[in-house]
């Protein structure tokens, strides 16, 4: 199984290239076109108690699986939000946590699982109480809301991120919600920035340019309120 992004940005998109027999597991409504002879078949991955968990992770109830059942095949992959994809390689040792939304695919012998935050950060921290945690040896296609950013931070040191711009995070780090200002929630509030994440190393962060809930705040107040 290879896989290529195209028109790296806002418009990308993932091509993945199936050997016969071999299957992709993307995320519901991901698929832009296929092979002829590609199959595809929605399904509700871990029954229902699985698709409940992907609900509550902020995920589609169901996947769709595209397998190259009779000769090998391609198939290309796009997310709903305008922007970024990257490939993260996961295998022992090397695992990801994902923010709400962030899935796109799943490659080779890679899977994703629904993980439970604790309460605060469960609330406030953006990705809701449930978060999606990579597993396996493989591939697994982020995407993003802009343009996606890797940070590497080191053992024993901070990066702090706003929490409406976070993608994924390798499991290694631990982070802590906090006011992004010190002085207080006013200046919390004035700043224009009321929680952060506040990771510390050592691991890898992804973090997207743009952030979704501040667009859809701009689409709100661009609508004519009725008279």
């Amino acid at each position: 199984m290879e896989h290529e992004i195209h028109n790296e940005g806002s418009g990308a998109l993932l091509q993945v290239s199936l050997k016969q027999n071999e299957a992709v597991k993307a995320e519901s409504n991901a698929m832009v076109a296929m092979s002829g002879k590609v199959t595809v078949e929605g399904k509700m991955d871990g029954g229902l108690f699985g698709g409940l968990k992907r609900a509550f992770s902020g995920e589609k109830f169901f996947v769709q699986v595209l397998t190259a059942k009779q000769e090998d095949g391609m198939v290309l992959l796009a997310p709903s939000l305008p922007g970024d994809i990257k490939v993260l390689t996961v295998k022992p040792g090397l695992q990801y946590l994902l923010q709400r939304g962030a899935f796109l695919a799943a490659m080779g012998g890679a899977d994703v699982d629904t993980a439970m935050q604790n309460l605060a950060k469960g609330f406030f921290s953006g990705a809701g109480f449930f978060v999606q945690k990579t597993q396996g040896n493989g591939k697994i296609a982020v995407s993003a809301f802009g343009a996606i950013q890797e940070i590497d931070v080191p053992a024993g040191e901070e990066f702090v991120v706003d929490n409406g711009h976070l993608v994924a995070w390798t499991d290694t780090m631990t982070y802590k919600l906090e006011k992004a200002a010190k002085a207080g929630w006013f200046s919390s509030a004035t700043s224009g920035e009321w929680l952060v994440c506040r990771f510390k190393g050592p691991g890898t962060l992804f973090v997207q340019t743009r952030n979704p809930s501040a667009f859809s705040e701009w689409v709100r107040a661009q609508v004519p309120s009725k008279s």
